[in-house]
Parts: C-alpha cells; sequence; structure tokens
C-alpha cells in the first residue's frame, strides 16, 4: 500500500471515529457527506477503489459510507 493511499484510510477512519457514538445508518450518512463536502472527488475515488479491490482497510462504517457514495 503506498503511502498517499494508506493516508487517505487514516483520515478516513478518524472521521469515522468522530461519529462513533452515533447510530449506525446516522454514522455512514455523516460520514458520507463529510467526504463529499470537504474531500476531492479523486480522494474519494481513489479510497473507494482502493479499499473495494481489498488494497487497503478501512473500519466497517468508513467502507459503508464509500459504498454509499457509488
Amino acid at each position: 500500500m503506498n503511502d498517499y493511499l494508506s493516508g487517505l484510510a487514516r483520515m478516513a477512519d478518524q472521521i469515522g471515529r468522530n461519529f462513533a457514538t452515533r447510530p449506525a445508518d446516522e454514522a455512514v450518512a455523516g460520514i458520507a457527506e463529510h467526504l463529499e463536502r470537504f474531500w476531492d472527488p479523486s480522494m474519494r475515488r481513489d479510497l473507494a477503489d482502493a479499499a473495494a479491490a481489498g488494497r487497503v482497510n478501512v473500519s466497517a462504517v468508513v467502507g459503508k459510507a464509500l459504498e454509499s457514495l457509488s
């Protein structure tokens, strides 16, 4: 895994931890909204593609948020 992708995964998981106290569906929606508002589309796409291909590991809730953006 390269530094760029591991950095994206780390940042996304940090965002996910900020939503940890919310119900799962709210957390997924909140993470997805944050990624849409503050991340460049290429960053979202790169992380989603890498997570789907198993090249990076993200938390389950972040994975669901990425899937919801597709």
